[in-house]
């Protein structure tokens, strides 16, 4: 074989061999599609920017540098950065630990009763969100609330144990930043949170679990209360989201309100996303049903 035929041999093999790679980890990452659209890795539906037609959307966030943050990083003011606030954790472990009791179903469910548990990433420290016990009470009473997903009469929520053989329809997870930007991706510099569909995951960030959202002008109770329904309205089947339907008005609950409340900033990040170039701004709203 001449020169120029063993260096076309030699292009053809490494291309070969990236693939198989390339493929080999899209199988590893991906058992099953799992969720609302097909797609050849597992689908993460939350709150930042969508993949072209036929792709779930994808959320994302930035890694953050050192071994934590504090409540001395000063906040840049750029559209949906993380507050200044609270230390958090950014080493993962990728291991959870089941939190909080099993409760009574809430809400009638004539279409469909969700059950779920409630788990904290090991890595976290429990002293940095307020301690395992507050926050299973958190996702409880949001999601008992009559202005929650239960005030449907078309859905209930249980809170069910987490004992072998045991299927939840959603597993609420407080996630570091570094497992949550391995799950919900990172396109854009943002921290966010997500619903993965590989395991009825609902990964809530506790970065911004610790300090919020800019946009919730310090309320970080009602942020937490967004951030859950928000998330698991994705997980009980909501993939898209909602624009602001007027100037002033609530903002729907699938909004991406952690990134901004007004339409055009929103059409800036994602213009393939649901909202129109139009200068309207919505109120932060954590509700699905807020009257």
């Amino acid at each position: 074989m001449n020169s120029r035929g063993l260096t076309w041999g030699l292009g053809v093999t490494v291309v070969l061999a990236v693939l198989t790679v390339a493929v080999g980890v899209d199988v590893l990452r991906s058992p099953h599609d799992g969720g609302d659209a097909a797609a050849p890795a597992a689908s993460r539906t939350g709150e930042t920017a969508s993949t072209p037609a036929g792709r779930d959307a994808t959320p994302s966030a930035s890694p953050t540098s050192g071994a934590g943050a504090s409540a001395s990083s000063p906040s840049r003011g750029k559209l949906g950065d993380l507050p200044p606030g609270g230390p958090f954790a950014t080493r993962s472990s990728g291991r959870y630990r089941t939190v909080g009791a099993p409760g009574d179903q809430v809400g009638r469910g004539q279409r469909k009763v969700f059950t779920y548990t409630v788990e904290v990433e090991d890595s976290l420290n429990p002293a940095t969100y307020g301690g395992d016990d507050a926050f299973a009470a958190m996702i409880d009473a949001t999601l008992s609330d009559p202005r929650s997903w239960s005030g449907d009469p078309a859905y209930a929520v249980r809170h069910v144990a987490a004992t072998p053989g045991t299927d939840p329809d959603l597993r609420i997870q407080l996630t570091s930043t570094g497992t949550t930007h391995q799950l919900c991706g990172s396109q854009i510099a943002l921290e966010t949170s997500c619903f993965y569909t590989d395991g009825n995951r609902v990964v809530l960030n506790e970065s911004r679990w610790v300090r919020g959202a800019t946009t919730f002008d310090g309320d970080l109770g009602a942020y937490r209360q967004y951030v859950i329904n928000h998330e698991v309205g994705h997980g009980i089947g909501l993939a898209a989201h909602e624009p602001c339907a007027g100037d002033g008005r609530l903002a729907p609950v699938m909004m991406q309100q952690t990134i901004s409340l007004n339409n055009r900033q929103l059409h800036g990040v994602d213009p393939d996303e649901v909202y129109p170039d139009t200068d309207v701004t919505c109120r932060p709203n954590p509700w699905p049903h807020p009257s």
